[in-house]
């Protein structure tokens, strides 16, 4: 048994939670952060991607999230450029429940309330007559807006989160799962357990960001009701091939009023969804379900000229969201606002738990800017707000010039394949230096995994960013796991396994 002091310890390595710790190790605060899993193994690596405000909230009159949210879109765009980048989103009115004028005039909210600055503006278009139209069944109404959000790298951007928060001083503790924990005299005195080795971590207030597993980590805490609840719900997608040409994405407005968006991904693909069905179930791994899968086929057909049959799914997926519990009666209407409950009464003096429910990927450093506000009176001597135009790990791009950024490492690396540039310029911006290292050719980067994959990213991967297997490459650092095959995942975890070995040896 091994033990350490801190003076945060944070439960659950999602975006909420590597958001804090980034947040409170800047400040001067010693942390400790602890994962049962992977880094965003769970909700914060399903979700749609999307760094927006959230249009439809705006007809449930969330508008202070919304708010919110609009102006976090170019901050996060500025820190990160190279995992987050502008996307237009085409809104067709052919199936529309919503008269146009209604649609218009929440664009207009859309577009004012959130101090936007370099995102462009609402327009209207003809989609009949317009290149964006082309893929689209067109129906009697051809009338469309065309309105602007950004676009995100979602496990990536937790990665860096931690990345930055251990380059601050935090740990980070993957594989670990919180045990339990009781009050000292001092604080709290936390057990945890990895690989069947048990630490005790002192630590002077505790943060349960463990998103669904909120409730379970109360639970491990003596006399501690909480005054909130989550409301699990599931959201599925599905990966096709690609149903239309441009850059451009689709949100697209069912009959029952529910949004399903369609977006370009991977290159070759098309990324559709997400459902809102009710999870009854202890969290956990979730997968799409037969009744998901219908529904957003069906709004493929709906919509597009392609024919898409469930044989041509390339991929799915599904994560369970801990949604702040409103009591809504439809799922779809359950708030994305976030509520912090930080205890410190007389069971917890001196000593304060503070969880978080629901929240979304958009407003993760407002939330961990809040989070610190409400811990602020049990660690005086911390530093104040400071994350807002900080750049993440490799987003320090000249002018913050993506497209200059990848020529300029194109030029310096011409025996490099360009497509493999491109896409380690967009995993890792800057610190693609350290990935490559001196290597000028293919025969530089060590074994060839498959699918523009190699050794020294893998290297990179494992010493820097916690990865341990496969999927923890393949589906998390990367999405190169839809693009590889079977036989490049066994080749990884082999060379994965030897690289253990050698380690423990």
């Amino acid at each position: 048994m091994t033990s350490e002091a801190c003076d945060l310890l944070i439960v659950g390595g999602g975006i909420n939670g590597t958001g804090i710790a980034r947040d409170a190790a800047g400040r001067g605060l010693s942390v400790v952060l602890v994962e049962q899993d992977d880094l965003a193994s769970h909700t914060s690596s399903a979700s749609t991607k999307l760094i927006h405000g959230g249009l439809r909230y705006l007809e449930y009159c969330e508008f202070r999230l919304v708010r919110e949210a609009l102006k976090e879109r170019e901050v996060l765009w500025g820190m990160a450029p190279h995992i987050i980048w502008p996307m237009r989103f085409v809104l067709p009115q052919s199936h529309s429940p919503r008269p146009a004028w209604m649609v218009r005039a929440g664009l207009f909210l859309y577009d004012h309330i959130g101090g936007r600055k370099r995102l462009p503006a609402t327009e209207s278009l003809r989609l009949a007559a317009d290149p964006r139209g082309r893929g689209l069944r067109h129906g009697n109404d051809d009338r469309a807006f065309e309105y602007s959000d950004c676009w995100v790298e979602d496990s990536r951007l937790v990665v860096l989160n931690a990345v930055d928060a251990h380059q601050r001083g935090a740990r980070i503790m993957t594989r670990t799962r919180f045990a339990s924990a009781r009050r000292t005299a001092t604080g709290w005195e936390a057990q945890v357990s990895s690989g069947g080795i048990t630490r005790t971590i002192r630590a002077k207030a505790i943060v349960n960001a463990a998103g669904p597993w909120v409730a379970d980590v109360l639970g491990c805490l003596p006399h501690r009701d909480s005054r909130h609840s989550v409301r699990l719900i599931k959201g599925s997608h599905i990966v096709v091939p690609r149903l239309y040409e441009g850059d451009h994405a689709f949100m697209l407005q069912n009959a029952d009023k529910r949004i399903v968006f369609a977006i370009p991904y991977e290159g070759r693909f098309t990324l559709v969804g997400t459902t809102d069905e009710a999870w009854d179930k202890a969290p956990g791994p979730a997968q799409i379900s037969a009744g998901e899968t219908r529904y957003l086929l069906d709004t493929i057909r709906q919509y597009f000229e392609a024919p898409v049959r469930e044989a041509d799914i390339v991929w799915s997926f599904a994560g369970i969201r801990p949604l702040f519990d409103d009591k809504a009666a439809d799922a779809s209407a359950v708030t994305r606002d976030y509520v912090l409950d930080c205890d410190s009464g007389s069971d917890f003096a001196g000593a304060p738990v503070l969880s978080v429910y629901g929240g979304k990927i958009t407003t993760y450093r407002k939330l961990a800017e809040h989070a610190l506000e409400e811990l602020a009176g049990h660690f005086p001597a911390a530093g104040r707000a400071w994350t807002s135009g900080a750049v993440l790990p490799g987003g320090d791009l000249p002018g913050g010039d993506f497209a200059a950024f990848v020529r300029a490492q194109q030029q310096a690396r011409p025996a490099l394949p360009a497509d493999l540039i491109q896409r380690l310029c967009r995993a890792y911006g800057t610190r693609i230096a350290e990935v490559l290292g001196d290597a000028k050719s293919l025969a530089d980067l060590g074994e060839d995994f498959g699918g523009g994959l190699y050794a020294c990213e893998v290297d990179y991967l494992v010493r820097h960013e916690w990865a341990r297997c496969a999927e923890d490459i393949l589906f998390r650092r990367s999405k190169l796991g839809i693009h590889v095959s079977a036989a490049t995942r066994a080749a990884l975890d082999a060379y994965l396994g030897t690289a253990r070995e050698r380690r423990a040896g």
